[in-house]
């Protein structure tokens, strides 16, 4: 595995499909679904590869893989994974190929695969990337594919919603290029050269207080509309709502991860100083979404907006576990990264199943369905409960170790942030009650029962969500080592100390 070269491979193979996918002629529909089916299971088993090659015994970037791009510029073909990335890259390479394979979008299905096929190019090329400008590329190229996926296959207020979606995203990242650009330029000093190596950068760069903390905020608040970070969460609702339900399971899978992800990678590591000095704020928007998201979920009468909404809330508890800066809460968000993408695509999955059958998503409308659907009420209630975060599921590791591990560093955040276990558990309830609950009346006495292709479709979360919940260890013993790498960097280079281990309690036993 070593010679070669896979995270390559994970880029080139999802955008040589989609190519591929564009170029097959339409008279052929069944060769357009193989080509884009085919090069996504591709790409899904390098990623499973990818997990089975990983060294849990080694904290740094695995995999690595560099090449000259723009030599005198110092850009680079730079790509590698660590305990952080890792099972990002595999959520993204599972999550497409059950997309592909399992979601109809209806019509024009070959410039659809197309657009999905190079969506998972540059998220893949994202989440891999170790060189600013490279990934700077990547976060941009990902726009362009959900804006027509929403805007082309999405609802009657599609193109609204599309354009909010690329018109938030894009003003954030003209702060990012430009925070890019002047990163490279002012660590020339330090490097010797300019390059946009983010290792080199991370590692050999001093900057000043005041220049670093203009400089990771020009990152942040890209990141943070990508979160989306309250009070910049105004446009998922939208996209949610309007987007395909393919579209919909990526976005809440993979591409909002994009945002907690860069907060960690090119935030917290570049800038250890400046996310030091930042934590208040960050802090506290994370909370304030925690809650405000929870409330705003449960007022919505659309249940494809709720889950839109309690995805804000979600994201609020990652936000919090990464400026909590402690290894269990850090090691928590990363996990809930992954168990969130989890849970609530398999909840968009299932809500696009009802609206399918109903042709509505409003809960006034939807009444009785577990008793003419059993089987389908059961499944949506273990991803429910996921979400929620009940004991024995995925939902509960890493919301569990965010509140335990941000307790040392950020006590009255978490005293706050914990009502929204409470008020998730409210508003997921209470809809699953008006919704599942009570006597159908003639409109969904017709509500028709799991198939065997959606059940094929909904078993592997499922599975992914029970096996998670039950032993997250693989995951733990693989995040934990990079994060403890992160915080040593982050401790090294800010005023920041570490919570110091608890110490363990002397028995006293047989003392009269």
């Amino acid at each position: 595995m070593t010679d070669f070269p896979i995270l390559t491979m994970l880029v080139l193979v999802p955008a040589i499909g989609s190519v591929l996918v564009a170029l097959v002629s339409k008279r052929h529909p069944d060769l357009v679904k193989v080509t884009a089916l085919v090069t996504s299971v591709l790409t899904g088993g390098m990623s499973v590869w990818l997990l089975a090659g990983f060294a849990t015994d080694d904290a740094g970037f695995q995999f690595t893989s560099q090449h000259e791009w723009i030599k005198a510029w110092g850009i680079s073909w730079h790509l590698g994974i660590d305990g952080i990335s890792l099972f990002l890259v595999v959520l993204t390479g599972v999550l497409f190929p059950l997309v592909i394979a399992g979601i109809d979008p209806h019509h024009d299905h070959k410039r659809y695969l197309s657009w999905m096929l190079l969506l998972e190019a540059g998220v893949m090329g994202s989440f891999i990337s170790l060189d600013l400008f490279l990934f700077f590329v990547f976060f941009e190229i990902v726009l362009v594919p959900m804006y027509f996926l929403i805007g082309g296959w999405g609802y009657d207020n599609r193109i609204y919603a599309a354009t909010k979606f690329f018109l938030f995203t894009m003003i954030g990242s003209a702060f990012m290029l430009v925070g890019i650009i002047a990163t490279a330029v002012l660590a020339k000093a330090d490097n010797g050269q300019i390059t946009f190596d983010l290792i080199k950068i991370a590692e050999n760069a001093d900057f000043a207080a005041s220049t670093g903390r203009w400089l990771f905020f020009a990152f942040a608040i890209a990141f943070a509309v990508k979160v989306p970070l309250f009070p910049l969460h105004t446009w998922l609702p939208d996209a949610h709502t309007q987007a395909p339900t393919g579209g919909s399971v990526i976005l809440a899978g993979v591409l909002l991860k994009m945002g907690t992800y860069g907060l960690l990678r090119f935030g917290v590591y570049l800038f250890p100083e400046a996310a030091v000095w930042s934590r208040p704020l960050f802090l506290t928007l994370a909370v304030i979404g925690i809650i405000w998201g929870a409330i705003a979920a449960t007022m919505q009468t659309d249940l494809k907006r709720l889950v839109a909404y309690s995805s804000v809330a979600h994201l609020g508890f990652i936000v919090l576990g990464t400026f909590a800066l402690t290894s269990s809460a850090i090691t928590g968000g990363v996990m809930q990264m992954v168990n969130h993408g989890i849970s609530t695509g398999a909840l968009f999955i299932l809500v696009g199943m009802i609206y399918e059958r109903r042709h509505t998503r409003e809960i006034s409308k939807l009444k009785g369905l577990q008793k003419v659907a059993p089987v389908f009420a059961a499944a949506f209630t273990v991803v429910m409960l996921s979400s929620i975060g009940v004991p024995g599921l995925n939902g509960f590791v890493g919301e569990f170790m965010i509140l335990i591990g941000s307790f040392a560093t950020a006590r009255w955040w978490v005293v706050v942030a914990a009502s929204g276990v409470i008020l998730a558990a409210l508003y997921l309830l209470w809809a699953y009650q008006r919704v599942f609950h009570g006597e159908p009346d003639e409109d969904n006495k017709s509500f028709a029962e799991l198939k065997w292709k959606e059940g094929m479709l909904l078993l592997p979360f499922i599975g992914l969500i029970v096996f998670c919940g039950l032993y997250p260890k693989p995951m733990l013993d693989r995040i934990q080592p990079s994060v403890d790498k992160l915080l040593t960097h982050v401790s090294e280079n800010s005023d920041f100390k570490l919570p110091a281990p608890a110490e363990p309690v002397e028995s006293h036993e047989g003392e009269g």
